[in-house]
């Protein structure tokens, strides 16, 4: 316990002086961090869980107008608009949103007039490293944090990011946020806050970021056709909780494979391909390992006292965004 409260009386005095050690590298990039404001139809299936006014933050990342953020976001928008750090404002499209990265890219219809942040290597971040969390806004929205974890990410919503960066302390405009090196080079894009569990004894607030070096394989697809060249994982819409051992489902989005599938709140998911399954980040594994989107799912789950054995027949996430007539709204997840 004794070297767990040292440890983050480190990191709390580390703060101090990381801030003046990581602007004087970034402070050419924090021009390049954008206000991103997002419209969204009320009628959206996305609009009860994220709004129909939505606000992050953006890092352009080229000459051309191109601007890195979370994807999430971006999904059913209707307008984009971009204000830079003189309050100018550009409108922008959606070029991508990659749902293995959860990162999203758009390109202003015209010229931003900054610097693109380069990219820096974020697999040579580690633990203990002094960074920098920059939002939109001015100057003070940059804040010198420390890295106080790499690992494995696994989001309730189907998600799984291995090697996430996780910072402390946290910021209060993560979302799209840039986390910068002492270069003033991008490592990572904020997704999200957290609670870092440390040494199972306690519990420390965080920020999740998405290291840049998952983005630079697909970026050339992203940019080209709007999508990786990857095969779409198969996707079940169902949201699913560890809970003392077992996997718990939480929620099944309306209209989905799993709702179709006869899979309900409070089920618990036993297996896959009738194999066990140990916890959420095994679970995705297991279905992902089957194939690309559109294959079955063998699903063996505790629905009350009965077993039952279920096959789900997935989908390519992106198809529930389609803008379907007549259809009445349903809240989905990210």
């Amino acid at each position: 316990m004794k070297r767990n409260y040292l440890s983050i009386l480190f990191v709390i005095l580390g703060i101090y002086s990381v801030t003046v050690h990581a602007e004087q590298g970034a402070e050419k990039s924090l021009d390049a961090i954008v206000e991103i404001r997002i419209s969204v139809p009320e009628n959206a299936r996305t609009a009860e869980r994220f709004g129909t006014n939505r606000v992050a933050s953006g890092v352009v990342i080229d000459e051309i107008g191109h601007i890195l953020t979370i994807g999430f976001q971006t999904i059913e928008a209707k307008t984009v608009e971009i204000v830079g750090k003189d309050q100018k404002r550009v409108k922008a499209t959606v070029v991508a949103y990659d749902r293995n990265t959860g990162l999203g890219l758009l390109r202003a219809t015209s010229p931003l007039q900054v610097t693109p942040v380069p990219f820096g290597s974020s697999s040579e971040v580690k633990k203990g490293d002094p960074v920098l969390a920059v939002s939109y806004g001015s100057s003070d929205a940059a804040r010198g944090v420390i890295v106080v974890a790499r690992k494995e990410f696994a989001g309730p919503w189907e998600y799984l990011l291995e090697n996430s960066i996780f910072t402390a302390p946290p910021i209060e405009r993560f979302s799209g946020a840039a986390l910068i090196n002492s270069d003033g080079h991008l490592i990572g894009i904020g997704y999200l806050f957290s609670q870092l569990n440390i040494a199972d004894q306690m519990v420390m607030p965080t920020n999740m970021f998405v290291p840049i070096d998952v983005l630079k394989p697909i970026l050339s697809d992203l940019k080209r056709s709007g999508r990786s060249k990857l095969p779409p994982r198969p996707w079940l819409g169902v949201r699913t909780q560890e809970l003392h051992g077992h996997l718990l489902v939480e929620r099944v989005t309306s209209g989905s494979p799993s709702e179709k599938a006869g899979i309900k709140t409070g089920d618990i998911i036993l297996a896959v391909n009738n194999q066990d399954v140990h916890g959420m980040a095994d679970f995705y594994r297991k279905v992902w390992a089957l194939g690309k989107a559109g294959v079955d799912v063998p699903l063996r789950i505790l629905q009350g006292i009965q077993i039952q054995d279920v096959v789900v027949h997935s989908i390519d996430r992106k198809q529930l965004w389609q803008p379907v007539q007549n259809e009445k709204k349903t809240s989905v997840e990210l």
